[in-house]
């Protein structure tokens, strides 16, 4: 762990003496105000392991021609206090190895690898692919915590970069003292001390947020991808929450090199007494239903083995106190490598305070004042999605002003695009538009337009199963909505005529429809690989053409129905427009749309009884059948 600006540093005194000093609310109140933020740098090095950790959570699973078994934490406790074994093994192999402490931290149960051939030999509890270890919250100060306190856990590793914050491993588990902050919690490590943590790194102690295994809200196809990535094993699984109380269980069903994934639904009682996927069996938790089907498949295509690997998360800001002052001095900003130009701006690789990795966006003297730039600064730092590019502060004391966002790694979609010469699978592609719709439908909920949408303005991370992440960028020149639902364009402002609605370009009248129509010629640029649109016309001609209804071909290799929604995203009349809600979810679904969303429970192909496992009744009662 790299250095930790905390309130405990080199202080001398054990986390246990510091948990059992005695002191009044008040006096802790009184410290809290007075916590200072000053700035301090690390090792670069510490960033760089940040950096790699693209997902976070088990490895390859280990190769090993002894007997496995998977347990957690829990079940640890259980199986050492006389509970029943699973079949072919000993208690001695649930035993903590030599030198190591058992793995106890309350009900957090974590998956555990236990080698073991029956010989009674204490052997080393290894967690998911790791090495010999006690696994997450395994470490001595995870047992020094108060009791009675509220406690969080990390579920991601995090170095802090700045006095205030603090740092943390993944697993370790801190004593929450302020969660008002939507982003930032302040927690007490009983080894680092006190300081601010991002809230999206910690998880409540008990909660479906601190399992391995729970994706929270995410998207049927992020699923997909996540129980997919790494080339993980059949049985690899996760849970992700769905509406109405609902969650779904996706499956990696590998069999014989060819994958496929199975959804299955987990639904509560009407009185929130159990959770279910099949009528015969109904469980008290979630936690109880996973823990039963990873001892064996209960019906399911296969038995659970492997949580999947979570995304790291993006980090809410720089530090606690760029949160709340985010103009930054500049000097605290070092420029790496010139990545690009635009029409009002210069875009480096840069390094906050020689360490954070971000993008710095130099914007062109005179391109607009600096009252002008904090309105459209503040609507950016107010837009957080996992699809849009975070802003991170401004430097806006003397020109050229800056804007410092999060770095993606891969450029912009239409560079990846062309680089890549038709090599990405139409899966992926269409992977592509449903990201980009997922950011546009939330600047839609929020009434705000983004005017110059184009794959020049897509951001690509990594991959995930062969799919980029993509992010929607450079939406500065959004503004908020009137009651009216239209933005006049100011006299002379300049857009690009090829990616901009008729109503728009001869009006400057800019609404979500126009971004609709916008993202119609996204679609063909990506379904074209990165070609220029219209790609015989000048500007005028292009005006010209659309006034007799002419609208580009459908690209070679793009399906029909893909091409179906672009012409309905250039109609003439734009509340004939579809919305970006419903364009999300058409490619978020379109190769699904054709097959069950969800599969029943079956022993030799013959399904069992269960209720309402179709898609087709997503509304109806979730009350057991007599």
């Amino acid at each position: 762990m790299g250095k930790c600006f905390s309130r405990q540093q080199s202080t001398g005194k054990s986390s246990h003496d510091d948990s059992e000093n005695s002191r009044s609310s008040a006096a802790i109140s009184d410290r809290r105000r007075r916590h200072s933020v000053d700035s301090q740098s690390v090792d670069s090095r510490d960033l760089d392991s940040v950096q790699r950790q693209r997902y976070v959570g088990p490895r390859q699973p280990p190769h090993s021609s002894q007997q496995q078994h998977k347990l957690s934490a829990s079940q640890f406790g259980y199986y050492r206090a006389g509970g029943a074994l699973p079949s072919g093994a000993n208690r001695s192999m649930y035993q903590p190895g030599d030198g190591q402490r058992a793995p106890y931290f309350g009900n957090y149960p974590r998956h555990y690898i236990v080698n073991g051939d029956g010989s009674g030999k204490s052997t080393a509890i290894t967690s998911l692919g790791g090495s010999p270890s006690v696994g997450l919250g395994g470490r001595k100060q995870q047992n020094e915590t108060v009791e009675g306190e509220p406690k969080v856990i990390a579920i991601y590793e995090y170095q802090n970069h700045v006095k205030g914050d603090i740092c943390f491993d993944k697993g370790d588990v801190m004593i929450l003292l302020n969660d008002s902050n939507p982003d930032w919690w302040y927690v007490r490590h009983l080894k680092n001390g006190e300081g601010y943590a991002p809230k999206n790194f910690l998880a409540k102690m008990e909660s479906l947020e601190s399992e391995e295994w729970y994706a929270g809200k995410i998207q049927r196809s992020t699923a997909e991808k996540l129980v997919l990535a790494g080339k993980m094993p059949r049985g690899t699984f996760l849970v992700r929450k769905r509406e109405g109380g609902e969650y779904a269980l996706t499956i990696n069903d590998l069999k014989d090199d060819s994958l496929d994934v199975k959804h299955y639904k987990i639904r509560p009682l009407d009185n929130a007494s159990g959770f279910y996927i099949t009528t015969r069996k109904v469980f008290p938790t979630v936690r109880d239903l996973i823990f039963y089907y990873s001892k064996e498949p209960g019906g399911l295509c296969c038995r659970l083995t492997y949580p999947a690997q979570k995304i790291a998360p993006v980090r809410p800001d720089l530090s606690y106190d760029t949160a709340k002052n985010w103009e930054i001095p500049r000097e605290e900003l070092q420029l790496v490598k010139r990545l690009g130009d635009g029409n009002f701006a210069t875009v480096y690789l840069g390094r906050w305070r020689g360490v954070i990795e971000v993008a710095v966006k130099m914007l062109k003297p005179g391109t607009m004042s600096v009252e002008a730039f904090l309105e459209e600064a503040q609507i950016m730092k107010q837009c957080n999605h996992p699809k849009l590019v975070r802003l991170y502060a401004v430097c806006t004391v003397g020109e050229p002003y800056y804007i410092i966002t999060e770095f993606m790694r891969n450029g912009s979609l239409l560079h990846y695009l062309r680089n890549l010469n038709n090599r990405l699978s139409i899966h992926a592609l269409v992977d592509t538009c449903a990201q980009v719709a997922s950011g546009m439908m939330y600047l839609e909920s929020r009434k705000l337009v983004h005017r110059d949408l184009a794959a020049r303005n897509v951001l690509v991370g990594d991959k995930i199963s062969g799919v980029p992440e993509v992010k929607v960028a450079d939406f500065g020149l959004a503004r908020k909505l009137m009651d009216e639902n239209i933005y006049e364009a100011q006299l002379g402002a300049k857009f690009p005529i090829k990616w901009t609605a008729p109503e728009a370009a001869q009006y400057g009248n800019f609404t979500v429809k126009s971004d609709v129509w916008s993202y119609g010629i996204l679609l063909n640029e990506i379904f074209t690989f990165g070609t220029v649109p219209y790609p015989t016309m000048h500007n005028k001609e292009v005006i010209a053409h659309l006034e007799e209804g002419y609208r580009m071909p459908c690209p070679k290799g793009c399906p029909e129905a893909i091409y179906l929604e672009m012409l309905k995203c250039w109609d003439r009349n734009p509340d004939k427009r579809p919305t970006f809600e419903y364009l999300f979810t058409f490619f978020d679904d379109f190769f699904i749309s054709s097959q069950p969303n969800y599969v029943p429970p079956s022993v030799d192909g013959v399904p069992f009884e269960v209720h309402s496992m179709d898609t087709t009744d997503e509304g109806s009662s979730n009350r057991m059948p007599k």
